[in-house]
């Protein structure tokens, strides 16, 4: 069984979720304002959902079709977040998605460890494309994905219903040749 990598930045470690991040993740994720701006985090968030969702990481990796990262400051490798890759590899393409947790907002650490995951997408698992999408009301996450390099290729009008109520899905996404031309590529 293959190991999942531990990625690490100037600031974070991005490693592999383990159990023991149950109740950070309940916190975390739990949170109202976390769970608006994605897709299929519930709130509120049942009790029980961190352990499960945790518990399916290594099958994904296993399967080559999903990889998460705890997303860890290196002091105390306190847990912030979550980043990862849904892979298409009959594709060579994979979808990035991520959460980080409210009081780390603004700092930076979104856009610091989605380089270093889209860094191991091209250059670990020779994909050809990596997207990204968020919803219209959340422009904070748009920017993340201008930050690293990703291009606005659209948006899906009413394209998720959540909470009761449409939402535009704007796209985003790299092709390996425009991050292999990035300074970012040249970095490990």
């Amino acid at each position: 069984m293959p190991t999942q990598p531990t990625l690490h930045t100037e600031r974070l470690i991005l490693r592999p979720f383990g159990l023991a991040d149950v109740d950070v993740v309940q916190e975390l994720a739990g949170a109202y304002e976390v769970a608006l701006n994605t897709s299929s985090i519930s709130h509120p968030y049942p009790e029980g959902a961190a352990a499960m969702w945790i518990g399916t990481h290594q099958a994904h990796f296993d399967a080559g079709d999903a990889i998460h990262f705890a997303v860890t400051r290196h002091r105390g490798e306190h847990l912030i977040g979550a980043m990862g890759l849904g892979i298409r590899r009959d594709h060579r393409r994979a979808e990035l998605g991520y959460w980080i947790g409210v009081p780390y907002w603004g700092q930076g650490y979104a856009t610091e460890a989605a380089r270093a995951v889209i860094a191991y997408g091209f250059r670990e698992i020779d994909l050809l494309r990596i997207t990204a999408s968020h919803f219209r009301r959340n422009p904070a996450s748009g920017r993340v994905m201008q930050k690293v390099g990703m291009t606005k290729e659209g948006c899906l009008r009413h394209h998720i219903l959540r909470w009761g109520g449409p939402q535009d899905l704007v796209l985003y996404g790299i092709l390996a040749e425009e991050w292999w031309a990035t300074p970012d590529a040249g970095s490990r």
